[in-house]
């Protein structure tokens, strides 16, 4: 008779760790993927205020005058910061969203910086523009190309300088670099 109390005790043992593990895995199945959407807006939000951030300190460097060079230091965990200085812009871009950020297709401005949610079949992407207009010459290590900057674990730090006036056919603007 002891015997089969014993068995009944460790079946039962089993039974509640199995019922406890199910539910568990259930908790998980739907919690994941609201903890990801969590994590993916957090993204979204810390970006736009680096790219505030790079435009104060650009703000900054052209209110000081000629030669005036300021540091920035920021996180980049997950997406990519593109430097297009034909086209005097900055552009993060964050793939692979789980849920849209904003309303696909349209422009949402943020101050000087747009955002914009694209969507491409089960996931969707974020891409937050910083646009210089006129008056202002963006360049990358004092060249008109594109760089691309990816994650990281370590801080970026990256360097603005005003490199002055100067021509561009017949307007003038301020050069403004930035480097690595």
């Amino acid at each position: 008779m002891k015997k089969s109390i014993k068995g009944q005790v460790w079946l039962e043992t089993v039974v509640y760790i199995l019922i406890g593990l199910v539910l568990i895995g259930l908790v998980l199945t739907f919690v994941t993927p609201k903890i990801n959407e969590k994590k993916d807006r957090i993204i979204v939000e810390q970006t736009i205020t680096a790219l505030n951030s790079i435009d104060k300190k650009i703000n900054e460097v052209l209110e000081s005058g000629q030669y005036n060079k300021r540091a920035v230091e920021f996180q980049m965990s997950r997406g990519e910061l593109n430097f297009d200085s034909q086209n005097n812009k900055i552009v993060f871009v964050l793939d692979k969203l789980s849920r849209p950020y904003s309303e696909p297709g349209v422009n949402i401005p943020l101050g000087r910086v747009v955002l914009q949610t694209t969507q491409d079949g089960k996931y969707s992407s974020v891409s937050i523009t910083l646009q210089y207009t006129q008056g202002i010459d963006l360049t990358f290590n004092d060249q008109n190309n594109n760089e691309k900057i990816t994650p990281s674990s370590q801080p970026y730090k990256l360097y603005i300088e005003n490199k002055g006036l100067i021509n561009i056919g017949i307007e003038k603007a301020y050069k403004i670099d930035i480097t690595k």
